[in-house]
């Protein structure tokens, strides 16, 4: 079965009423987290902007706090595994200054919690790279945010 395009999709969704696009959204959020996670932040984003980049940084100190950093590899591991919650969530996200706000939290958190101590090749990558996500990221924005978020940037990047 072929999927049809987007544009499809939209015009089909036009048709519906409204209590049958409810029912499909609902059953949409009932699919996975995820969709369930973007309609509420969709949801209440104009309530409370800042909802979204909250909700994430508790998470992720969270997953901080519980991961294993006792050796290298159990610290390349939880660190990878952050990462991947991150990834999740900037999915959620297409603000581009709440994208680098999470990146930089990310890597200040690295670097409180020790896991640069190891200097073990995948976590200085891993570390690199992000750094790098979130500079492309803040040349993107405007001049105010650029100098906030480059101040957090550049401390990361002396150390």
């Amino acid at each position: 079965m072929e999927i049809p395009s987007l544009s499809h999709i939209k015009k089909e969704l036009g048709y519906l009423s409204e209590k049958e696009l409810i029912e499909l959204i609902s059953d949409l959020a009932k699919f996975s987290r995820d969709n369930k996670a973007f309609l509420y932040f969709k949801l209440y984003e104009k309530d409370q902007p800042t909802l979204f980049v909250d909700s994430v940084k508790e998470e992720l100190e969270d997953a901080f706090q519980t991961a294993n950093t006792k050796n290298y590899y159990f610290a390349k591991k939880a660190a990878q595994a952050i990462r991947r919650k991150l990834n999740k969530a900037l999915k959620l996200s297409k603000n581009k200054a709440d994208q680098a706000e999470l990146i930089l939290y990310f890597c200040e958190k690295i670097k409180l919690y020790g896991y640069l101590k190891f200097r073990h090749p995948v976590l200085t990558n891993l570390f690199q790279v992000q750094l790098q996500k979130a500079e492309k990221l803040i040349e993107k924005l405007d001049e105010d945010l650029q100098y906030d978020l480059g101040v957090i940037l550049s401390e990361l990047k002396e150390s």
